[in-house]
């Protein structure tokens, strides 16, 4: 038998406290990459994985979608949480692989892509006015995540899907519930039946929604997804919530852990920040560098289906690898100086968005909501600084900062009086 290669920081993957500790998560991460890029964990509550840390690795992985598949394993949870994953308790697109991944993603696609972008910049920019005018009237003190950063990107989803701005607050809920149930400020309940329960009652939402856009369709995303169909019959229930379920937590989660923690580079970097705001034509390269820097999504799993290697480590068919994002976006052999925010980075082969045929649907969305918002909030602040301490999301999976105590001065929008 082959001796498979544990290390200490690989385990730590295991622990949602670990996300909870930037510094401390990214030193154990480089040792990884240095010492066991291919390693093995196996803890309790835990099915054994291979953790995977070099960038390289990851996107070969990603791009062999037909050796390394989604399904049965796609996120890390807990082996009681996997069993009912498994059970079909929720079915997303990050539960599928080719072909019906490839069939169920082209029914939101067109939504995501440069034509509908281009509709959808008037919204986008017209939020980001509307929470930098929000910040402003916060100040001179907010906590920026809880106030701002969370507020914005979850309008600019649900407005795509058509969802009216009173259902917001309880869908902001919901989402954070599933996102943060591994933290105890965030989640609903410790045990796993309260997480469930957040699940499904999101479920109960959205097959209402499924029920009236199939009634009175209204030329929404809410509608395209619920009048779909697929050899001629419409999605499962399941498939439906899950569905909405996908688009309205990473739409959400995702972003406005970017905005949030972008805020927070550019306060620990208050160079970057005056270049920035001097040159608003860096943007674009900002945006993508607040991305890697953040990294939303931690981690995604597959599942090997046949014995094959990873760095020359054996890997059996049936074993799960863990792709560690975080560490391959802060890869030595990939990014000249890794630990430095530059706005203007340039190449930038971040792969925070994933990689292959699992790249993420809402990355023109997201990148768009980004930029939309910095722009509109650079140019208007007269000073920032860090309050308090900067606290993190306790997870696996998606998340980032919760906590962003700031003081601030701004002036009015251009043409607006103060």
């Amino acid at each position: 038998m082959t001796t498979r290669t544990a290390h200490h920081a690989a385990r730590a993957l295991a622990d949602p406290a670990t996300y909870t500790d930037e510094s401390a998560l990214h030193a154990g991460l480089a040792r990884l990459r240095a010492e066991a890029p291919v390693s093995w964990v196996d803890v309790p509550d835990y099915r054994p994985f291979w953790v995977i840390s070099r960038h390289q690795d990851v996107m070969a992985i990603e791009r062999a979608n037909m050796t390394f598949t989604n399904w049965p394993r796609p996120v890390l949870f807990t082996e009681a949480a996997d069993q009912l994953s498994e059970a079909g308790i929720i079915r997303t697109l990050i539960h599928m692989d080719d072909p019906q991944h490839r069939v169920v993603r082209a029914i939101a696609a067109d939504w995501f892509g440069p034509k509908e972008m281009r509709a959808m910049r008037a919204r986008i920019d017209e939020l980001a006015h509307r929470f930098v005018d929000t910040m402003a009237a916060a100040g001179p003190e907010c906590d920026f995540v809880r106030e701002v950063a969370v507020n914005y990107p979850l309008y600019v989803i649900l407005s795509l899907l058509g969802l009216p701005e009173s259902d917001f607050p309880r869908m902001l809920t919901l989402t954070q519930e599933l996102f943060g149930g591994d933290d105890a400020e965030l989640q609903r309940g410790e045990a796993l039946e309260d997480q469930t329960a957040a699940l499904l009652d999101m479920f109960e939402y959205f097959n209402a929604l499924t029920r009236a856009r199939r009634e009175h369709p209204t030329g929404d995303l809410a509608s395209a997804i619920a009048n779909a169909r697929i050899d001629g019959e419409p999605l499962s229930d399941v498939e439906t919530a899950s569905y909405y379920a996908i688009i309205a937590t990473a739409g959400h989660d995702t972003t406005s852990a970017t905005i949030a923690g972008g805020l927070h580079a550019l306060l620990q970097h208050p160079d970057q920040r005056e270049r920035l705001r001097d040159d608003p034509g860096l943007l674009p390269s900002a945006t993508e560098e607040m991305i890697r820097w953040v990294t939303p999504v931690k981690a995604f799993m597959r599942t090997a289906i046949v014995d094959t290697t990873v760095r020359g480590v054996p890997v059996a068919a049936g074993e799960s690898l863990l792709l560690s994002y975080p560490s391959a976006n802060r890869d030595e052999e990939i990014f000249v100086d890794p630990f430095r925010f530059d706005v203007g980075r340039s190449p930038n082969k971040h792969l925070a968005f994933g990689f292959g045929v699992h790249f993420c649907l809402g990355a023109a969305l997201a990148r768009l909501e980004v930029s939309s918002f910095f722009r509109e909030l650079l140019p208007r602040l007269d000073a920032i600084e860090a309050t308090g301490s900067a606290e993190y999301i306790a997870t696996t999976f998606v998340g980032g900062l919760k906590h962003l105590p700031v003081r601030y001065s701004m002036r009015p929008r251009p043409g607006y009086p103060g």
